[in-house]
């Protein structure tokens, strides 16, 4: 059985071909620049020319993309999109008229880069990209299912927080009980409000029997647990790092007892150190987190958790609390911390197709503890 996963970020997109005929370390695995830097890379090239841009595709993630369209608008450039690839930017389309940028109808945009505006089709899954690849050293480019993970903060209503309407959306999931395995979705099952998330699939439709969707906090969350320093223990806090946000989960086998969430560049080292610390204390609340940039702070239930937690680091900004007061386990499930989110995804597929766990789960041993 071979299951293409990818773990969609800002800086990178993690990449695992996995193949249940061999060990799980053999798999052929790729940490590539991520979508929205790639666009973003394309955006900076067209302004050094001065050529006016035209974006196609489809709703990917924003941030690095997103800064270099405001910056080339700021300098008197031209850029042009279709409705799909502008909620890229902002799902309120007139919100992205006022960044100033021109809507155009499909028709219009095959005339804008035939008259020489610079084409940037926008796309979190690029799967032409990751086939050529693999061809290129001989790997068939086949697969029995895809598991794809991005954070997607969601179709806000027009005036709301978009960090809060993440943060409720995360709270909505985990109020089912399911744990960190209650992310893990089908195609028909995401929300519509996840338009990025739905994007993603869909470009992922018709390439494999089965697709699974899970929200990249909590894949790499279970990608973490494991790694056999952290696998054995009762109670895990496993904070993820990453490039744009940090997200820490007081987990009971998979269970969530806690979790905040916040963006990495809006916290120093010693900062998260800390709020990971008193979160597992029961001390870190919501309203810290949100006023000073973050999304929240969630608290399951009024009981603190039993006995002193493990606390293991993953994701590719860890080293902002080395030394810092956080004695932690820096994960490297399978001997691979950039796949942690990768491994997480493996594990919720499982979880999602039965037919497959045992042919999957044999692989990713040892066991996740719950």
């Amino acid at each position: 059985m071979k299951i293409l996963a990818v773990d969609i970020g800002t800086g990178t997109q993690d990449i695992l071909l996995f193949d249940s005929g061999q060990p799980i370390e053999n798999s052929v695995k790729l940490v590539m620049p991520a979508p929205t830097a790639i666009a973003a890379s394309r955006v900076r090239d067209a302004a050094a020319s001065g050529d006016p841009v035209i974006f196609t595709g489809r709703i990917q993630g924003g941030g690095p993309v997103h800064w270099a369209a405001e910056d080339y608008l700021q300098s008197g450039g031209v850029i042009y999109a279709t409705d799909e690839a502008a909620r890229t930017f902002d799902d309120d389309l007139a919100n992205v008229q006022t960044m100033g940028i021109h809507l155009v109808s499909a028709d219009e945009a095959v005339q804008c880069s035939r008259a020489g505006s610079v084409e940037i089709v926008l796309r979190d899954l690029d799967l032409n990209a990751i086939r050529a690849a693999l061809a290129a050293f001989g790997i068939a480019p086949g697969f029995d299912g895809i598991a794809l993970g991005c954070l997607d903060h969601g179709n806000a209503p027009p005036g709301y927080s978009d960090r809060l309407f993440r943060f409720e959306h995360l709270s909505r999931v985990i109020e089912t009980g399911r744990g960190l395995h209650g992310f893990a979705l089908l195609p028909e099952e995401i929300p519509g409000y996840l338009t990025r998330a739905a994007a993603l699939m869909a470009s992922a439709d018709g390439q494999a029997e089965r697709l699974l969707f899970t929200d990249t906090g909590p894949a790499a969350a279970l990608g973490a647990l494991q790694d056999e320093a952290v696998a054995g223990n009762q109670r895990v806090v496993v904070l993820n790092v990453g490039n744009m946000h940090t997200l820490a989960f007081d987990l009971a086998g998979t269970s969530i007892q806690s979790l905040f969430e916040h963006h990495s560049g809006e916290l120093s080292g010693q900062q998260i150190a800390d709020f990971t610390l008193r979160l597992s204390e029961g001390g870190l609340s919501h309203e810290e987190v949100y006023s000073s940039k973050g999304h929240g702070t969630l608290y399951v239930g009024d009981v603190r958790p039993d006995g002193e937690p493990f606390f293991a680091v993953t994701g590719p900004q860890r080293d902002k609390v080395r030394g810092r007061g956080l004695e932690a386990h820096f994960a490297a499930p399978h001997g691979d911390m950039m796949l942690s989110g990768c491994f997480g995804l493996l594990d919720a597929f499982a979880g999602r197709f039965q037919d497959c766990a045992d042919e999957i789960r044999n692989r990713l041993a040892p066991p996740v503890v719950g």
